[in-house]
């Protein structure tokens, strides 16, 4: 097995071997990053590769897959004039998620943990729950009350132990941490894990490759824990540093007005979350109702380094964007159309994207969730 980068902690620089049981850093409990410099693949090369995001081969922390289920390579589709979405709810499981959930799965398969346990609001854990089966692991998703049981189905249909958490999801997590600290287990934390992210930058490697090795002025992005969004940096920086890329998009990051404390600290140019912010609200994306998200600062500093900004929608623009979409041939969960209910409502997007081009992702199938009604 070739040798995996060490983990280490952004904010103290303590270092974490990737084989150790430490799921976050020993020293603050913040969440890790990866010590992995990529050299990304040219355009020219990539012709003929396997089709799924493992064509990125160079870009990735592990090789030699063995857990892939074809992963990937999601259509990109014209919205409107300069305006087009990546489906990425056309993937095993239905969400994004699966791109961060292979490689945790491939990597807890080479680890070789008693068992693996992941905390979601849903299709994160749906995401880790079929890796984790098609890799052969054992695995138990935390999940708060109230998720949908569609998501709960799905689950439960690959084979894994569902443990529903009273409470909110920053609920669950706790249960989960506290799990993830018994002897033989690797947390497959979507939001700890740094393995996830270099997952998710893969969305932005393909929208790279299929407009020919260039990026669209914007990328909109959903963000509650922000691993699309930090993902989609990485990738940006890694194109650049490689010469592939000779300009960087703004990252613009969407959260619902019901639970936005990113968005709040934004407003107050605010480098961390601000102490006491708004109470959360109930919200129809509940994928991205986050009231403390860990990697806070990362967040802010990736959105503000990128010229970009942060903007929220309302509970009727997302109703509104899930029928407008569903109109449109494509129905997307509730969570999944936040970033076309801020292109079509938003005053900095008014005729198309401000005259710019941009794209967004369709996170998840409208069958997980079912139309809007209310939160």
């Amino acid at each position: 097995m070739t040798a995996l980068p060490d983990r280490y902690c952004p904010t103290d620089g303590t270092r974490v071997p990737t084989d150790a049981p430490a799921w976050c850093c020993p020293v603050c409990g913040g969440p890790l990053d990866l010590d992995f410099t990529p050299t990304p693949a040219p355009l020219k090369s990539l012709a003929g590769r396997v089709g799924s995001l493992w064509r990125y081969a160079e870009s990735l922390p592990l090789a030699t897959p063995s857990v892939s289920l074809g992963e990937g390579r999601t259509p990109l589709v014209e919205l409107r004039d300069g305006v087009s979405a990546k489906l990425d709810y056309l993937m095993p499981t239905l969400s994004f998620k699966d791109r961060g959930a292979v490689l945790l799965a491939e990597l807890a398969l080479r680890l070789g943990p008693r068992r693996v346990i992941a905390d979601s609001s849903g299709n994160a854990g749906t995401a880790v729950a079929a890796y984790c089966a098609r890799a052969g692991l054992p695995c138990t998703v935390y999940v708060p009350s109230g998720t949908s049981p569609k998501k709960l189905e799905q689950i439960t249909a690959h084979g894994a132990r569902v443990e529903v958490v009273p409470g909110d999801r920053e609920a669950t997590a706790d249960a989960a941490r506290r799990a993830a600290d018994e002897p033989g287990t690797f947390y497959a934390s979507h939001v700890y894990n740094p393995y996830f992210l270099h997952g998710t930058k893969t969305y932005v490697h393909e929208i790279w490759e299929d407009l020919g090795g260039r990026l669209p002025e914007v990328l909109v992005v959903p963000v509650g824990n922000g691993t699309l969004l930090l993902g989609a940096a990485l990738a940006v920086e890694e194109l650049h540093a490689a010469g592939l890329l000779d300009r960087r998009p703004a990252l613009y990051a969407v959260q619902s007005a019901a639970v936005a404390p990113l968005a709040e600290a934004w407003q107050q140019d605010a480098e961390d979350l601000l102490d006491g912010s708004g109470t959360p609200a109930p919200t129809l994306a509940e994928g991205i109702a986050i009231p403390r998200p860990p990697r806070a600062r990362q967040i802010l500093r990736a959105v503000r380094t990128s010229g970009g900004a942060f903007l929220t929608v309302t509970e009727d623009q997302i109703r509104h964007a899930q029928r407008d979409l569903a109109s449109r041939g494509l129905f997307v969960e509730s969570t999944g159309v936040a970033c076309w209910a801020a292109i079509r409502d938003h005053e900095a997007f008014k005729d198309g994207a401000g005259g710019r081009t941009a794209v967004v992702p369709l996170c998840g199938a409208g069958l997980k969730t079912g139309l809007a009604t209310s939160p």
